[in-house]
């Protein structure tokens, strides 16, 4: 398993990236917004992940370590989450890039809607990973 101290590191920048995200958004900032709730849930994912297996992949995609992770703990409850949110996980991890090197714009919808979803993910996966 992963050192208590990497899996504490992990966790605590997930936590304050996605409190981050949820303030750039309250402050029309919403490209800030979007990337920093992309790196909450990739963040969080992976302090679970070294948690409860010992390590992560080598990703930067949501998807993907949610994938890991339901594998790893038989979760339904989290392919189930997996399924249903799919498409704004597919948006989320778009911002990891889009919002950085390119010209796209998000707007309040899409940073709400992303900040929302990465909550329903952290409690989802405490649910699922007893966390």
């Amino acid at each position: 398993m992963g050192s208590r101290s990497d899996v504490d590191v992990l966790r605590r920048r997930a936590v304050d990236f996605l409190e981050l995200a949820e303030n750039s958004r309250q402050e029309g900032k919403h490209d800030v917004a979007c990337f920093l709730a992309e790196q909450a849930a990739q963040l969080y994912l992976k302090s679970v992940l070294l948690k409860t297996v010992g390590e992560y992949g080598r990703t930067h995609s949501i998807r993907q370590l949610l994938k890991q992770l339901a594998e790893a703990t038989r979760s339904e409850k989290l392919r189930d989450f997996s399924e249903k949110w799919n498409t704004v996980l597919s948006g989320l991890e778009d911002a990891y890039i889009m919002s950085r090197y390119t010209a796209k714009q998000y707007d309040e919808r899409d940073a709400a809607e992303y900040v929302k979803v990465v909550r329903l993910l952290f409690n989802a996966v405490e649910e699922a990973a007893g966390v």
